[in-house]
């Protein structure tokens, strides 16, 4: 695998926003893929696809029906506009935030992939946005693009030690660049560059275990 190639395919921005009232950040990661839009569509919506590149999923997945990932976050889906975009609620370890999903077709056969994740700011919390930044959420997003990226090129399916790839010399390097990128983005966004490598170093400690960092 070249991790490098599929990290640098990936186009990653920060923002920030209002939804309800509420300030919120905003999270986009966008791939374009060797697949037409109807087959890209299907493994981002279809319960029997999603597994094979992601997690175990249960529920009802249309709109207004509640879903599950299996260890992971569940919600709802607020919105589907097949084969051009879903929105859904990640509920996860008692907060609330968005996942918009955007296909384009770009060509006959590419497929643009646009994931927006937006998290109300005073959730985050100053402190906890400075300590961690971006890399927080932003590596498990580049696993998730990394996932679809192998299914669709490759029809590989997701093997049953994935988590051990995680801790083997690629997954680390894989996770070193995720930060190291997200980082970049940090500091495009207007952070200080040393505050987004600090925020991306533990952040990745965290990831691997190298420190004794919460997630929470």
């Amino acid at each position: 695998m070249d991790i490098d190639s599929q990290l640098d395919a990936v186009d990653r921005g920060l923002t920030t926003g209002t939804r309800d009232g509420a300030d919120t950040f905003v999270q986009t990661l966008a791939q374009t893929y060797p697949a037409p839009i109807d087959d890209v569509w299907d493994a981002l919506t279809s319960a029997e696809r999603i597994p094979r590149w992601f997690l175990p999923v249960s529920g009802d997945l249309r709109l207004g029906g509640r879903y599950q990932l299996e260890g992971n976050a569940g919600g709802t889906v607020e919105s589907c506009d097949a084969p051009n975009s879903y929105g859904v609620t990640w509920e996860y370890g008692g907060g609330v935030t968005w996942v918009t999903v955007r296909l384009t077709e770009v060509q006959p056969g590419r497929t643009r992939v646009e994931l927006q994740h937006v998290a109300p700011s005073a959730d985050l919390g100053a402190e906890m946005w400075e300590q961690f930044g971006p890399s927080a959420t932003g590596i498990g997003w580049d696993q998730t693009l990394l996932g679809l990226a192998q299914h669709l090129t490759t029809g590989e399916v997701r093997p049953d030690n994935a988590q051990e790839w995680l801790v083997s010399d690629e997954g680390i390097g894989f996770m070193r660049g995720s930060a190291d990128r997200w980082s970049a983005a940090h500091v495009a966004f207007g952070a200080e560059p040393e505050v987004a490598r600090t925020a991306a170093d533990t952040t990745f400690a965290a990831y691997t275990g190298a420190a004794p960092a919460s997630m929470d």
